[in-house]
């Protein structure tokens, strides 16, 4: 039998309609999970989606949703920051609640790994997390910005072109990864943890998933 693929949409934590898909088992569902994209990507990326799939053939159910003014998703993305991206996944996660059953499990991509490390202490049925090529500091991303972080430091604001695509970066958004500390969160996260890094990685360096398995307590483990 098929999985199912259900068209799901509610407000964001910024107002701006959010575009999410359910990927739904065919057969019992044993739990529900969330799925926070990398960095300027969206819930359409080929990973995504088959990792979803995978999980729903599982008898997981994956909810994964474009973070606000990314994908199909309404917004402003010069509005945005991390914490915005936070407070996005807990609404997810409350629609879920409301609508279907609470997320038992969070998994996060890059900086979606991040901010599922993050905010996972917050959502009290989340039972374990998944993180894939996640880096130990929101920050982090800051590199993909070369040049134009003087020009946002000074001018307010720049355009920064990432995977071909124009993005509005405001300093905001910087003085909010630099006010997020990801590790200090895994510390206290008490959940298990899924560490899943390539050693080969060229955007973010191994280094960053062995800084996350380091900073968790047990039971955890790094791939």
């Amino acid at each position: 039998m098929n999985n199912i693929t259900q068209r799901v949409d509610f407000d964001g934590s910024q107002g701006s309609k959010l575009s999410a898909r359910l990927d739904m088992p065919a057969g019992p569902i044993k739990a529900y999970a969330i799925f926070a994209h990398c960095f300027t990507c969206s819930k359409d990326l080929h990973a995504t989606k088959r990792i979803s799939a995978e999980l729903s053939r599982q008898g997981i159910a994956v909810l994964r949703f474009d973070f606000t003014g990314l994908g199909n998703s309404k917004g402003d993305f010069a509005s945005t920051n991390f914490s915005s991206n936070r407070e996005d996944l807990i609404v997810a996660a409350n629609h879920l609640r409301e609508n279907f059953e609470a997320p038992s499990l969070l998994i996060g991509h890059s900086l979606g790994g991040a901010a599922v490390l993050s905010i996972a202490s917050e959502i009290p049925e989340v039972r374990a997390v998944a993180t894939v090529g996640a880096p130990s500091e929101a920050k982090h991303v800051v590199h993909n910005f070369g040049v134009k972080i003087d020009e946002i430091q000074d001018s307010g604001e720049a355009t920064v072109s990432l995977g071909g695509r124009d993005f509005s970066i405001r300093k905001q958004f910087l003085d909010d990864l630099e006010a997020n500390d990801v590790l200090e969160k895994v510390a206290k996260l008490k959940k298990p943890l899924l560490v899943l890094h390539s050693p080969i990685d060229q955007t973010v360096g191994i280094e960053n998933a062995t800084q996350i398995f380091v900073a968790a307590k047990h039971p955890k483990s790094f791939v």
